[in-house]
């Protein structure tokens, strides 16, 4: 099977560029299955049914979130219509909070891939343990037997958070992948039990920015330590930058990653999955 990761889209930019390449990407690299951190989608925060509509329509199968899952109050509702849409699993089992943070999909070509996207604890919101939450539905649905794929968005600040939800999952899911930073890390791999893995699969977004937003605000904030007003995403070409992942048909393990970067200003160092196999 071979599926596609792609990270967190910012605004406008980042939903038009995923919309000027995913169609390719899917057709050129015979993508069974398209993932896509939306929590940034809206305006830069969060997500709503018409920025879901656009990267739908562009390609994508199923849309993870994040820590900014919420700041457009539609979204509440939305996702309880809405299965494709995933946010952090690991919410208090107390809270009541709406939609899933896991989801079963089956495909056209008839595989089952589970998604499932957390949220991690260091430097951000004091969720449940998304280690706990993540083995329970991994010991439910195991891969290779009940799931073809199972990819794991970890979204999460610290580095070494990803890396250990990475070695946790090890052997027991397909794509381990990191969100939330924005910019991609250089170390996509597959773990010694057969997980891919990559500490950040980027954003889809205008990296002449700051983290995909303008650069003048966050420069404002840094150098004063005053705000000026709201953070606003850039608006020129957006890098699309994601992971391209091939499973071995029978373990649901990974035979083949490598990093998809396109458009914008980070792909002309990157060979697009060597050239899609030209």
């Amino acid at each position: 099977m071979r599926f596609a990761f792609f990270g967190d889209v910012v605004g406008r930019s980042g939903r038009d560029g995923l919309a000027d390449y995913l169609p390719d990407l899917r057709r050129r690299l015979g993508l069974h299955f398209v993932i896509v951190n939306a929590e940034n989608a809206a305006a830069g925060f969060g997500i709503t049914e018409n920025t879901a509509r656009e990267l739908f329509e562009a390609g994508a199968d199923c849309l993870t979130l994040g820590n900014h899952s919420w700041d457009q109050k539609e979204a509440l509702t939305y996702i309880v219509r809405e299965p494709r849409l995933i946010r952090p699993l690991n919410y208090p089992v107390l809270s009541d909070v709406p939609g899933r943070g896991v989801q079963l999909f089956e495909t056209d070509s008839g595989h089952r891939v589970l998604v499932t996207n957390l949220l991690g604890r260091v430097h951000m919101d004091a969720l449940d343990d998304p280690f706990a939450a993540v083995d329970r539905e991994l010991e439910a649905c195991p891969l290779g037997a009940m799931a073809d794929a199972i990819i794991v968005d970890m979204h999460a600040e610290a580095t070494s958070e990803k890396m250990a939800m990475g070695h946790f999952c090890d052997g027991r899911a397909s794509l381990v992948v990191g969100t939330h930073t924005h910019v991609p890390t250089a170390d996509c791999q597959i773990l010694n039990g057969g997980t891919a893995y990559q500490t950040d699969a980027g954003a889809c977004a205008d990296y002449d920015s700051v983290i995909g937003n303008q650069k003048e605000e966050p420069l404002k904030r840094f150098t004063t330590r005053i705000s000026g007003g709201r953070y606003r995403p850039a608006e020129g070409p957006a890098t699309v930058c994601g992971v391209f992942v091939e499973t071995d048909p029978r373990s649901g393990l990974a035979i083949r990653v490598e990093p998809i970067r396109v458009g914008g200003r980070l792909s002309q160092t990157i060979p697009v999955v060597e050239r899609a196999n030209a």
